[in-house]
């Protein structure tokens, strides 16, 4: 049966492939017309065959549940989604304007503190920051960067803006999937994908190793570069041990490494120890070091802080740079830009009201039904408040958590996030919510991803775009229809 875009049922909603007129929009006109004359068997087959891709590649991640841990393949949607290369370059130099502008603060932060005596940001926050460390205080990064790897949250709004929903500077992750969603693809639409000018991904793992190898306190030719694990019941472990590979680096637990009487950390191998240089490092700041933070941490190395301020091993991402990574924090950015680039920002937040506020909190508690309440410092969907989609009790019990603490919450406005044609049950196309997470680096230079990984809320109505919450993927094509 063919598919007949006049009936796809996007009323009300951006669709970033099909317009309101029921037409494919410009960069996704070869792609929705091929759709259309496949039809929906055949796209039943074609999604089969990613789902045995999934499966023999292996590509999984884990969800936590109080029946224990469960590995699931990675939900896939076999629909990609474009983006046209011209306004992604804008995105994406507004990606690398702010993770400039986060490093140049989180930097201040632990060294003088000009913004805060400028009185840019309050003192306050930073002094209730859950992650702000002040064992880092005076400790001087390469290239003076903290933050090297960063995911930062897109969301288009139902006029089309693009809108940077959070930053990720602790351990972002899904870079590997967005990498696998590409291969995939490239399997299960081959014909669609020759014929489009995409532009390619496959240059991250390079990029990466480049930026890690930057931040080598040795100037030698191939300094030595670990991926550290908290091991395999992690959620992302498929990704560190995907990175690991794809960068030609040593996956390594933290029972692998030692810190010396020298100051300096070493791998334990068959063939004795080797120095580490870098160590990319996929740990929460609390387990990395038992001598400077969780002192019944089994997962860090103990002394590895330690080594670290002696400029015997580079950290990435650095511990503390999480101080940045809070949803508080980000309502500033915008003021942190101007402050520390002179630069206005090119990519707008969403709209933010603080709780700590007591006239924007006061606006909050009458309007829980209507906002999305975040806490400062949590990931994954979780310990939120999507007020269109709560009970009365749901709001109430966050009405008490925000008086008890307002520091730790803000709110947004519920955004009726973009669609894109997802393939559902019966070989059916329907619009699903979708966000993005591209990936930025920074060391000595500045590299964006072209696209990132879009998150699917494959549930009809959804906002909740999180694997670990039943959310899927597409794979996002940055298409060149200037150059071809």
């Amino acid at each position: 049966m063919s598919i007949r875009w006049q009936d796809y049922p996007n009323e009300g909603l951006y669709d970033e492939l099909i317009n309101e007129r029921k037409n494919p929009r410009k960069p996704a006109k070869r792609l929705a017309n091929y759709l259309a004359k496949m039809g929906s068997e055949e796209l039943q087959q074609r999604r089969q065959l990613a789902d045995s891709n999934v499966q023999d590649m292996g590509v999984s991640f884990t969800v936590y549940t109080d029946e224990g841990n469960i590995d699931r393949a990675w939900p896939f949607d076999i629909i990609p989604r474009i983006i046209p290369a011209k306004e992604w370059e804008q995105v994406a130099n507004g990606l690398k304007q702010r993770l400039r502008a986060l490093n140049m603060f989180i930097n201040d932060l632990y060294h003088g503190q000009e913004i805060i005596k400028d009185g840019v940001v309050p003192a306050y926050l930073i002094e209730k920051s859950k992650n702000f460390r002040p064992e880092c205080i005076g400790v001087k990064p390469a290239f003076s960067v903290w933050a090297h790897i960063c995911g930062s949250d897109l969301v288009r709004d139902a006029n089309g803006q693009m809108y940077v929903l959070e930053d990720n500077l602790r351990v972002p992750s899904g870079v590997s999937y967005m990498l696998e969603n590409r291969a995939i693809t490239k399997r299960v639409l081959p014909e669609v994908f020759s014929r489009e000018n995409v532009l390619p991904v496959d240059d991250y793992p390079s990029q990466l190793f480049d930026t890690l190898a930057a931040l080598s306190p040795r100037r030698v030719k191939q300094p030595e570069i670990v991926v550290l694990t908290p091991g395999i019941f992690n959620s992302a472990y498929f990704e560190h041990a995907f990175l690991a590979q794809q960068m030609g680096a040593e996956l390594v637990e933290g029972s692998d490494l030692m810190v010396d009487t020298d100051d300096c950390v070493y791998m334990r191998t068959i063939k004795g120890r080797e120095r580490v240089d870098v160590i990319y490092r996929r740990i929460d700041d609390m387990f990395i070091d038992p001598e400077a933070f969780n002192k019944d941490s089994m997962l860090g190395v103990p002394g590895l802080i330690r080594a670290w301020k002696k400029g015997n091993v580079a950290l990435a991402n650095a511990p503390g740079a999480g101080v940045a990574d809070d949803k508080v924090i980000y309502a500033y950015v915008p003021k942190i830009i101007e402050y520390y680039l002179g630069e206005s920002a090119l990519i707008p937040n969403v709209e933010t009201y603080l709780c700590n506020d007591a006239e924007q909190r006061d606006y909050v508690l009458k309007n829980l039904d209507k906002l999305v309440v975040k806490p400062a410092n949590e990931s994954g969907g979780y310990g939120m408040l999507v007020g269109p989609h709560s009970t009365k009790k749901d709001q109430d019990t966050f009405a008490t958590l925000i008086k008890k603490n307002p520091r730790n919450y803000i709110a947004q406005p519920t955004l009726s996030l973009s669609t894109a044609p997802t393939l559902v049950d019966g070989g059916v196309l329907e619009p699903r919510h979708m966000d993005l997470r591209p990936f930025i680096l920074q060391s000595r230079g500045l590299y964006c991803t072209t696209g990132g990984l879009t998150r699917v809320a494959m549930v009809k109505g959804s906002l909740v775009v999180n694997s670990s919450q039943g959310g899927g993927s597409k794979d996002t094509w940055i298409v060149d229809t200037e150059g071809k």
